[in-house]
């Protein structure tokens, strides 16, 4: 099998790997726990018992038998929702449950998974009541939520049906490796283009309902002046006339795929939308095109401040991913941000903070040119290759090559623990070769192996595989432990439930003996850089953790993630149309609102922000603010107390985002 021709860990069969495919297949049938009760576990995993020799064997009747009982415990749902949806329903808002399924056990008799499922049915209901609609509607919309699925379950053609037994298969191995579906690869292509034919909207799935987050400029969503941030998106239809679908509970994914499409084709929307006094719902018809993504592009804005009476001016880099196009002239983020670079230099900065507080990572080779930008030629990173067996690999070393340093001022790469892979190589890159001061939330996502991806003949799709794992030059692994910061603040991403150490079969870690490279560093001369000493980032931290101790928004920070240590996992449905009631209470009741209920206000006003204004909000982060001060200490240190010539009145933003296709 290819996966295992190629894989870190893995070079044969054996039990523990079936028995992980085997879990890791049922989690796929039914991951929300919704349907199989114990004792149909306990069947499948039967059926599939030596699914390895079975397959050798050609004989893939267990999936298609374990898939069949699936199916049938869906019918049976569908029947039992008629049955309680019928005349004699009556809506509970006391009703409880507990969505998450980590949370709770599969239900071990008949009795027990109808009561979890009327608890389900209250809580939809409750969604639909919470947008005005009518407890009959309501409770139609529900039905038809479940024999949506049915028939979804139902239509799989036997190529879906084993595209799920070979993404268990691969994801058994290890968190990272996949099979990607057609459809899969596709998203995967978009996501390193940074460009997609559709509307111009990001949406996210909030309570059954597909939310519009954000409108990109220059989309066919913004441009037609009718949608919102916050609108919900209800139904979907093709071109003029095409029959409407209906997308409540409908998989993010699924929605997607109906919305996006060719571009100058047509996409009809439904919408409902709060108002002061009722909800609104109205269609929208949009022509679909070419969009850039260019939130995700680097962007640099300027920072002026006055220290003790010395201006300082700080160049802030905002690096959302590691975005690469190998088609020519396709968008980079090394191009860019060395572009971005050489304006800061123009602008005579004194210190600049690199931002990749929410990159997820990207591109290895884009990892590898940025992080040497900031210092001469020098080993960037290693890649461990399995040879033969588990246990023999081969090491090799990707470097930068190039013996410009782009930027030799004070550094400053701020992270959490959504930083992610190519963030890690970066920042623990830097921070071995003490080329920056890494800061923000207590360590990266822990994500160090790389991926290969090798693609199927037409229409079948690609398999991405776990082929190696990631080592900074000071040895480690950035794997499990991620990249620790040197100076820690207080961060909603620092819990127990973020991090490659949650995920299924997570790779341990390893080390390997230092690399760093000799030539990385410049002493004198042009492009010269300072070493950033313990005792410097000693001194820097005492001044921080004082900041923060007095700050009022690391204060809201740390009651922000109190609350999220003590919310449960139980959901009272009632609370879903409490939100309805609170949009006309809002003028009367601002004053003696709750703390939870002015954070929903907020984080309600700040979605319907135009770019500009959640720039803002983005420059009055907590994390960022500290980010810039410690890079004027940095500065403070490394330089001294000069005065930043051509600096502008302190503490004012200059200039908005450069674009990547704008810097020069």
């Amino acid at each position: 099998m290819k996966y295992l021709e190629k894989h870190v860990n893995f070079s044969g069969l054996s039990s523990n790997l079936e028995s992980r495919t085997v879990d890791q297949y049922i989690k796929r049938l039914d991951p929300q726990k919704l349907y199989l009760m114990e004792k149909d576990v306990k069947q499948v995993r039967q059926l599939m018992a030596g699914i390895f020799k079975k397959i050798q064997n050609k004989d893939c009747s267990p999936i298609d038998k374990a898939q069949k009982i699936f199916q049938s415990k869906v019918d049976e749902r569908i029947a039992y929702a008629k049955k309680y949806l019928g005349g004699k329903f009556k809506y509970n808002p006391k009703a409880e449950i507990v969505l998450d399924p980590d949370s709770r056990k599969r239900a071990k008799s008949l009795a027990e998974v109808n009561k979890y499922h009327e608890s389900y049915m209250q809580y939809q209901v409750s969604t639909y009541l919470a947008t005005d609609m009518k407890l009959d509607e309501a409770k139609s919309q529900v039905l038809r939520n479940y024999e949506r699925l049915a028939r979804r379950v139902k239509e799989m053609d036997q190529q879906d049906v084993w595209s799920n037994y070979l993404d268990s298969f691969a994801r058994s191995l290890d968190p990272h490796s996949s099979y990607l579906s057609a459809d899969a690869l596709e998203d995967f292509e978009i996501q390193m283009r940074l460009s997609l034919e559709g509307i111009g909207a990001t949406l996210s799935s909030q309570d059954g309902f597909t939310v519009i987050e954000q409108l990109i400029p220059g989309g066919a969503a913004g441009n037609s002046g009718k949608l919102k941030p916050k609108d919900k998106i209800i139904a979907v239809a093709q071109g003029e006339d095409g029959e409407f679908q209906n997308v409540i509970e409908m998989d993010l994914r699924d929605v997607v795929r109906l919305i996006r499409g060719a571009k100058g084709s047509k996409v009809r929307l439904k919408v409902l939308r709060k108002a002061p006094k009722e909800t609104e719902r109205f269609e929208v018809t949009l022509v679909r095109d070419q969009i850039k993504l260019e939130d995700e592009a680097a962007s640099i804005t300027y920072i002026d401040r006055e220290i003790n009476g010395v201006k300082r001016k700080v160049g802030l880099l905002n690096l959302p991913s590691f975005y690469a196009d190998n088609r020519k002239d396709g968008p980079s983020a090394a191009r860019d941000l060395k572009k971005l670079l050489a304006e800061a230099n123009k602008n005579s900065v004194d210190a600049v903070v690199l931002d990749l507080s929410t990159n997820g990572g990207g591109s290895l080779k884009d990892a590898v040119d940025i992080g040497g930008l900031f210092f001469a030629t020098g080993n960037v990173v290693k890649q461990s290759n399995r040879t033969a067996g588990p246990e023999q690999f081969e090491y090799e070393v990707l470097k930068d090559t190039d013996p410009t340093v782009d930027y030799a001022g004070p550094l400053v790469v701020l992270i959490s623990r959504i930083s992610a892979s190519a963030s890690e190589i970066v920042s623990g890159t830097l921070q071995d070769y003490k080329r920056a001061v890494v800061v923000g939330g207590d360590h990266t996502f822990g994500k160090g192996t790389v991926q290969s991806v090798e693609y199927l003949p037409p229409g079948l799709g690609a398999i991405k595989t776990t082929v190696g794992m990631f080592f900074v030059p000071g040895g480690n692994s950035t794997q499990h432990r991620g990249v620790d910061a040197s100076i820690v603040w207080p961060s909603v991403y620092s819990t127990d439930d973020i991090g490659e150490k949650t995920l299924d079969y997570s790779l341990p870690p390893k080390r390997i003996k230092e690399f760093t490279s000799p030539t990385a560093y410049v002493t004198e001369g042009k492009g010269a850089w300072k070493q950033v000493d313990g005792s410097i980032v000693q001194r820097l931290k005492e001044k921080s953790m004082a900041r923060v101790a007095d700050s009022s928004e690391f204060k809201k920070v740390k009651e922000e993630i109190a609350k999220i240590k003590k919310k449960g996992a139980k959901i009272v449905v009632g609370d879903l149309t409490k939100e309805k009631d609170k949009d006309k209470k809002a003028d009367a009741g601002k004053a003696g609102a709750s703390g939870e209920e002015k954070l929903a206000e907020e984080e309600e006003k700040n979605a319907s922000l135009s770019r500009e204004e959640r720039k803002k909000k983005y420059l009055e982060r907590a994390d960022i603010q500290e980010a810039i001060s410690v890079a004027i200490d940095l500065a403070s240190e490394l330089v001294g107390p000069t005065v930043t010539v051509g600096a502008k009145e302190p503490s004012k933003v200059d200039g908005a985002p450069i674009k990547a296709d704008q810097a020069n």
